[in-house]
């Protein structure tokens, strides 16, 4: 196995630092936007020569004093934790509109509360999600993302990522501070970062928490749903069998919209192309977490439990292990991360019944990859079903066709599809 790379002590460059390096010359302002833990205070501070940290009282009540302040600081200006005083956005908004020019200021911080107004025009988001695989491991050649959007990606190589590697990464998780903990004391902190939404975010935004106890039991239900598109209904069921009391679905609104806004929610939308040929996909998000180590400690699986086939308590219909469910989250966060580099949007695509579905298209300006996941080491003609017929569909638009596994090489079949390990994807 490739050794794990530490981020204690030191700055690990991110994907999203191109992303920047190439987007914030040219843009006055720019929100790094993300859950909570995945490092956007590092990456942006480096970034800055003025750091305004609206987590600390007295600077808070200096920007919450006089908003324009941030007008006379040296540029470029961090201001982080901005949603700690929502007006800065505004302030922000119509100081770019007094000069555009790029480079001004660099925003982080969570979702923002009810009162807060649009930055819309006038600050560009850009998402940052928990490490992705190669950033993880360091790994920067294999088979690229990019070359794969272009039908130009050359195909081979070998990883020396195993299952117990892609399992050890999923209950780890993609949280900078959190890379160096293990057992016992991992788990605590995952369990305290679960803990924090209940208790402190989802106040903050505006929501009234009556009974952490049910908000948590709902987490655990959409745990139990990663990966698939089980309803609304069927998680508030799940929830159920762990709480006394089912949520009401008038309860459990204000949480989907919430979580997904505070970003710890990071459902997959559903591709809905316009060709006829595909009128009958269906509209459902894939439910995930924004980091699968969430969705494990959740539901109170741990590595060796996974390897030995264990699932969630509350199950919810699916398709094979929930160790695949976890290991497709930890694929969908990692080709999100390096589709966003390359300007491509990802979705999934089921048809009405589940007749055909692929776990992720990715859009880009050539037309769309299709990706499959598999938690296996071997790939079969009938692995590769629903890509073919999805290239049969849409010959034209389909640039190139993967499954994504935990083998040891990557290379190209016969029919066409690319056969790479999860472990070998980069940028």
């Amino acid at each position: 196995m490739t050794e794990a790379v530490s981020f204690v002590g030191t700055y690990v460059r991110r994907v999203v630092d191109d992303d920047l390096d190439e987007l914030f010359p040219h843009l006055p302002a720019i929100l790094l936007d993300g859950p909570k833990g995945v490092g956007k205070t590092a990456t942006a501070a480096r970034r800055c020569r003025t750091v305004r940290q609206l987590d600390r009282g007295p600077e808070r009540g200096i920007v919450a004093a006089d908003p324009f302040i941030v007008r006379d600081d040296p540029p470029p200006v961090l201001v982080d934790e901005w949603q700690r005083v929502p007006e800065v956005l505004d302030a922000i908004r119509r100081l770019v509109d007094e000069d555009a020019s790029g480079g001004r200021f660099l925003l982080t911080g969570s979702a923002p509360t009810r009162s807060t107004h649009s930055g819309a025009g006038r600050v560009t988001t850009v998402r940052m999600r928990p490490l992705a695989l190669p950033e993880r491991t360091g790994v920067t050649t294999g088979v690229s993302l990019g070359a794969l959007l272009s039908g130009r990606a050359e195909i081979g190589g070998r990883c020396d990522f195993g299952l117990r590697d892609y399992t050890d990464e999923i209950v780890t998780g993609g949280f900078p501070g959190m890379r160096h903990l293990a057992g016992r004391a991992r788990a605590s902190q995952l369990d305290s970062y679960l803990e924090h939404i209940v208790d402190h975010d989802l106040p903050e935004a505006g929501f009234r928490v009556q009974r952490p106890a049910t908000v948590a039991a709902w987490l655990r239900g959409y745990a139990a749903a990663v990966s698939t598109t089980a309803s609304w209904e069927k998680i508030r069921d799940a929830a159920a069998a762990a709480d006394a009391d089912k949520p009401a679905k008038t309860t459990t609104i204000p949480y989907i919209e919430l979580l997904t806004a505070l970003r710890i929610l990071d459902p997959l939308p559903a591709w809905l192309p316009t060709n006829s040929h595909l009128s009958s996909c269906t509209e459902a998000p894939k439910h995930h977490l924004a980091d699968p180590a969430l969705a494990a400690r959740l539901v109170r699986l741990d590595a060796t439990t996974l390897l030995a086939g264990a699932g969630p308590g509350s199950a919810v219909p699916r398709d094979g292990t929930y160790l695949g469910a976890l290991f497709e989250s930890l694929a969908v966060l990692s080709v999100r991360t390096l589709a966003q580099r390359h300007d491509a949007r990802v979705h999934h695509l089921r048809t009405r019944g589940g007749r055909h579905e692929v776990d992720m298209i990715v859009e880009g300006t050539d037309g769309f990859l299709a990706i499959e996941v598999k938690l296996s080491a071997t790939v079969d003609d009938r692995d590769t079903t629903h890509l073919r017929w999805l290239r049969q569909q849409l010959p034209e638009h389909c640039v190139d066709l993967v499954v994504l596994t935990t083998g040891p090489e990557a290379y190209r079949r016969r029919d066409g599809t690319a056969v790479v390990p999860l472990g070998m994807l980069v940028p």
